[in-house]
């Protein structure tokens, strides 16, 4: 369960600080914002453990671990998916960070990532597909919004 340390709700801006938050990894271990200061941190939210798009993106940030880490930089997805759901998503395919438990949505609306969506003429609420890096100091240095999969990762690398 993720949890806001904050809890504001704030527009993400580059230049400003990124909304804190507290959450559980598959991992089981409990994380905050805190815990990646003094390193880039590549934040990716994703709708759902897997499928498709959201496999791919997430093997092509871990097949890119080494690159984003050599840049001073390392890798958190988060979705609203269960510990147990990411844990089973993680270990098929062997990725070489953690996933983020988000299943309150208090990180994906403190975010603001958590949007209405259509399918088919059917509307529902659902995470947009996004990026932000947050640099060393916590503050917000890039946001990607309406991530198309392909190509992500190297745009993603550039920007670090």
């Amino acid at each position: 369960m993720a949890r806001l340390a904050n809890g504001n709700g704030l527009k993400l801006k580059i230049g400003r600080p990124a909304p804190d938050f507290k959450g559980r990894t598959d991992t089981g271990e409990q994380v905050t914002l805190d815990k990646y200061k003094g390193k880039k941190l590549v934040l990716y939210f994703y709708p759902k453990d897997n499928t498709p798009g959201c496999a791919r993106e997430s093997c092509s940030f871990s097949e890119g671990f080494t690159q984003i880490r050599r840049k001073g930089g390392t890798v958190l997805g988060v979705s609203t998916d269960s510990v147990a759901s990411h844990q089973k998503f993680r270990q098929r395919y062997s990725f070489k960070f953690p996933l983020l438990s988000d299943p309150e949505r208090e990180v994906v609306q403190a975010y603001g990532v958590w949007k209405e969506k259509s399918l088919y003429g059917q509307k529902y609420m659902g995470i947009e597909r996004t990026t932000v890096i947050i640099n060393e100091q916590g503050k917000i240095q890039k946001v990607f919004l309406k991530v198309k999969v392909e190509g992500h990762f190297e745009e993603v690398l550039a920007a670090l």
